[in-house]
């Protein structure tokens, strides 16, 4: 063995609770999980020995949407809405993500990683261990493919997995206003085929200011043709079904889901797709239509938070805050707060097999606690009571 958590308690996610183990063991043996479970019950073995002195272990928290590279910010954009303009409208005055498009496309990738290191420490410090890192601020194919080897790179600089996704369908750049469907054809038959081996997935924004349904049936198209699966923000802003549209590619994941229906939740339930909800968007945008949770929770569709961690819509680098937010705003469950963030977040990357639980055989991914019960970790605002954050087996 190569190391042992004892003295613990165990929230493990295992099931669909919170897998508690009072009395608990994780050893890890090359990177891996060789038992987890109660004292009572583990077999001999050698290593270093943590205790954790009645700590709470977790499995290490999975951020499973965010847009962490970029240049720039729009902090006087959120200046412009908070005197009365929408944000719709500074998108089709030419701001919103086409200014953070400027500034990525200027940015070197060196200098993207460099602003971006101190918003994935953020999320570190905070128990995270695997993070999802979308492109689609550079909507050419070059900038995009800049995007994502910035994102990789941030794998190599931190003990963190990075899942990268390509969201080259993210806004119609200012050189094909007019063309939407020109610049969907390059994304299908240029970008995404050039990405194949950079990007674990590609997403799409589907929206009124976004890609109609038909153009993200192009893009989605495409992905299956490459073997990439799909991702996709659907239903924040309006009703266009496409939750129901990525549930039949068989999506990871559909994002956001404020105005989600009845047909878009059973089409999720039916393909397994993962309802990721975005409460640091929902809050920053001031939006009042609630995604619908009865409805996932009645059909029993699995549901991931995130930070959706992005310049314009969700400047937030807290994970933590999110599961308040999740509480507070969308009245989710301690159980389903937590499940958001490891079971369920690993299911809405493709990687639940690896990440996500404390089990025998899965990453040593871990975040050790100064809590007496894991809902304090959804009930305290701006506290982080991380001890120990723990990759692959290894204290970091």
């Amino acid at each position: 063995m190569d190391r042992l958590w004892t003295n613990a308690r165990l929230a493990t996610m295992t099931g669909d609770g919170l897998g508690i183990v009072e009395d608990g063991v994780v050893a890890s043996r090359d990177g891996r999980i060789a038992y987890a479970g109660p004292r009572a019950a583990a077999p001999d073995m050698a290593g270093e020995i943590i205790d954790c002195a009645g700590r709470w272990i977790t499995p290490g928290l999975i951020d499973c949407h965010t847009h962490l590279i970029h240049a720039g910010d729009r902090a006087g954009e959120w200046a412009m809405r908070l005197e009365g303009a929408s944000y719709e409208a500074i998108a089709r005055a030419g701001g919103g993500i086409l200014s953070t498009m400027r500034a990525t496309r200027a940015a070197s990738e060196a200098e993207l990683v460099a602003t971006a290191l101190p918003r994935l420490d953020a999320l570190l410090a905070e128990g995270v261990t695997t993070i999802e890192v979308k492109s689609g601020y550079g909507l050419t194919t070059a900038d995009e493919l800049k995007m994502l080897r910035a994102a990789r790179a941030l794998g190599d600089a931190r003990a963190v997995s990075v899942a990268t996704t390509l969201l080259g369908a993210h806004a119609l750049p200012p050189e094909y206003v007019g063309r939407a469907d020109d610049y969907v054809a390059l994304v299908a038959d240029e970008m995404i085929p050039a990405a194949r081996g950079m990007a674990d997935a590609v997403d799409a924004f589907c929206e009124g200011i976004g890609f109609s349904t038909e153009q993200t049936t192009r893009v989605f198209d495409a992905a299956k043709a490459a073997g990439l699966p799909v991702k996709l923000h659907a239903e924040q802003l309006s009703a266009l079904n496409g939750a129901s549209l990525a549930a039949r590619y068989g999506a990871l994941s559909a994002d956001h889901l404020e105005h989600a229906d009845e047909s878009d939740v059973r089409a999720m339930a039916e393909a397994g797709t993962v309802a990721v909800l975005l409460p640091g968007a929902y809050y920053f945008m001031r939006e009042t239509q609630l995604p619908p949770i009865d409805r996932f929770r009645a059909h029993h569709v699995p549901i991931a938070i995130a930070t959706d961690c992005n310049p314009g819509t969700s400047p937030t680098t807290s994970l933590l805050l999110m599961l308040n937010m999740a509480a507070t705003l969308f009245r989710l469950t301690v159980t389903e707060c937590l499940r958001g963030v490891t079971a369920n977040a690993a299911r809405a990357l493709g990687r639940s097999a690896s990440i996500g639980t404390i089990e025998t055989g899965k990453a040593c991914d871990l975040a050790v606690w100064n809590i007496t019960d894991p809902a304090e970790l959804v009930y305290r605002i701006g506290f982080n009571p991380l001890f120990q954050r723990v990759k692959d087996g290894r204290c970091c």
